[in-house]
């Protein structure tokens, strides 16, 4: 993009932008939707003309940070981060789901500017702490963004232009965080986004795998296992633990999420809109600690010790294309009943995948003891019939049995 349209695109936002700010004009017709739902919370919470963006406690910011799966992975890759950052004079930010900055990296001139603003570990860039930005909107949208110059709700950092790309667990899916891409405003490159998404994808191949399970299948014992697929069962050093119904969910999702959730976000999970009390979510985490035996950490909450479940077992398994190992390994719905928002959709996913993969895959012996665990999914045993043909197999006629039981 000439420098010419830039300056004309810079313009055209400012003024959107200042007709925000002075009147409230709503400019609809000057930025996009997105933008100006941002401008909108950035208004409810700060000033235009704040100088930097807060700065969350930087022990626990250290402490999340430290052996996190981000951490391993950009440590695996940091030297192509540090390579495109120096390259293009950008700095790099990696957030977690809060968008609070969990480590950055600047070129010569971008490491300064970033510093004055507190675009550093620790900086809160939600958009209700430091403006509208292009990792608030990633964050929110789950989606690569970009935010140009005075797009941006404070004025501080309207010189800038930022694209960001949402970061996932290539495995479970759950959203870790975004990576960031920063510079002057005057150096944005349709590439830009492109890069983002780039470096994104490369952070996701480095985070650590869960181990690929051996050729018996079995789930190697660590410190805590977790049978979550049909009936749930909790196992500490060879102990089974009793836990009740809320604790079993909240210590799955403890387990699901290593990274740490936050008080607001694991409620969210367990409870969704429910009217339950955050005193009575701590309360539960504080049973869980103590059968745990103090291995749940706060701020974020945190698993302390190494952690093994049947959903990872299950989705490796798929993953690495050992479709009946994964079925064989699946004893049924994730949770049944549960009224977890967060692990209804993960019950869903693990489902969803499964199913998937027998339809890409239908393996007669893997279908009939689907069958079982699912006897209403009739579409997997007729892919698998009209696979087999006319052919013969010690499975067919209990398959064919299996699809008549279910008419």
């Amino acid at each position: 993009m000439v420098r010419s349209d830039l300056q004309e695109r810079r313009i055209s936002a400012a003024r959107a932008w200042t007709a925000f700010v002075e009147s409230g004009d709503a400019a609809e017709d000057f930025v996009r939707p997105e933008i100006l739902s941002s401008w909108t919370r950035s208004a409810t919470a700060i000033k235009p003309d704040v100088r930097e963006a807060p700065l969350a406690d930087e022990d626990e910011t250290r402490e999340m940070w430290r052996g996190s799966p981000l951490q391993v992975a950009v440590e695996r890759v940091e030297e192509e981060l540090r390579c495109t950052a120096d390259d293009g004079d950008l700095v790099i930010a990696v957030t977690d789901p809060d968008t609070r900055v969990l480590w950055t990296y600047g070129g010569r001139v971008m490491r300064h500017k970033a510093e004055s603003v507190n675009f550093v570990p620790g900086g809160r860039w939600d958009d209700q702490s430091a403006g509208t930005n292009a990792l608030d909107l990633a964050n929110r949208t789950n989606s690569p963004s970009m935010v140009f110059g005075p797009e941006h709700y404070a004025e501080v950092v309207h010189n800038w232009v930022c694209w960001a790309a949402p970061l996932h667990d290539p495995v479970t899916g759950t959203h870790l965080g975004v990576l960031d891409l920063s510079t002057t405003w005057d150096r944005t490159h349709p590439i830009g986004m492109a890069t983002a998404r780039v470096m994104a994808r490369l952070i996701e191949g480095a985070l650590p795998k869960i181990p690929t399970p051996r050729e018996d299948d079995a789930i190697e014992q660590p410190g805590l296992l977790l049978t979550l697929l049909g009936t749930a069962e909790t196992w500490l050093d060879g102990q089974r633990l009793l836990l009740n119904r809320r604790q079993t969910e909240i210590l799955a999702l403890l387990a699901l999420h290593p990274e740490g959730l936050s008080l607001e976000r694991l409620h969210a999970m367990v409870y969704g809109d429910q009217a339950v009390t955050f005193s009575t979510l701590k309360a539960e985490v504080s049973h869980l600690r103590h059968a745990l035996g103090g291995q749940v950490a706060s701020r974020p909450y945190r698993l302390l010790m190494p952690v093994a479940t049947d959903v990872d077992q299950v989705l490796t398994l798929i993953r690495h294309g050992r479709v009946a190992a994964a079925v064989e390994s699946y004893g049924g719905d994730l949770l049944p009943g549960t009224n977890s928002p967060a692990l209804a959709e993960m019950a869903e996913y693990v489902a969803v995948a499964l199913r998937e993969a027998l339809i890409a895959d239908p393996q007669p012996d893997a279908v009939l003891r689907y069958s079982e665990l699912a006897p209403y999914d009739t579409e997997v045993v007729d892919v698998c019939l009209r696979r087999l043909g006319g052919s013969a197999h010690p499975a067919l006629p209990l398959l064919r049995a299996r699809l008549a039981a279910s008419h």
